[in-house]
């Protein structure tokens, strides 16, 4: 497999979006990338607010610019801001430094795509990207 498929990609969403349920989160909202940022799909429940799209696109596409997950860009920005502000900056389809921003790899390791999501607590937005990425059958970096 070379990227994440639609079909992959709405079961991603489909269970994010069971995941935030259970949990009582507030509307979130799915971007799912390739590998090289580009957009297979973006779902939002109704009610997310109107600057979801591109937090959670910012979280996946920023995840594959700098090769780790959004959390880790977070806490990249904690101990080197400056580098984070710049990177921001030049990054295409932009960078949020909050956990919910996480890669997606092949059986053999290879990045295939990312996935963020945003609505609620970072905490929780990545609580249900793993939940997606997991019930996909799909693997996260």
């Amino acid at each position: 497999m070379t990227t994440i498929t639609l079909e992959q990609a709405n079961t991603i969403s489909a269970a994010a979006f069971a995941k935030g349920r259970d949990l009582g989160l507030k509307p979130l909202a799915v971007a799912v990338v390739d590998a090289g940022g580009h957009l297979i799909s973006y779902q939002r429940q109704d009610g997310a607010s109107i600057g979801r799209l591109q937090i959670a696109s910012g979280k996946a596409c920023g995840a594959l610019f700098l090769g780790v997950s959004s959390r880790t860009v977070a806490e990249m920005a904690a101990d080197r801001p400056t580098f984070i502000a710049t990177a921001a900056t030049v990054a295409p389809q932009g960078l949020i430094p909050a956990p919910g921003g996480v890669i997606v790899v092949d059986k053999d390791g290879s990045v295939i795509g990312a996935v963020g999501i945003s609505g609620d607590t970072s905490d929780n937005d990545e609580a249900c990207t793993l939940a997606g990425i997991s019930a996909a059958g799909l693997s996260e970096q």
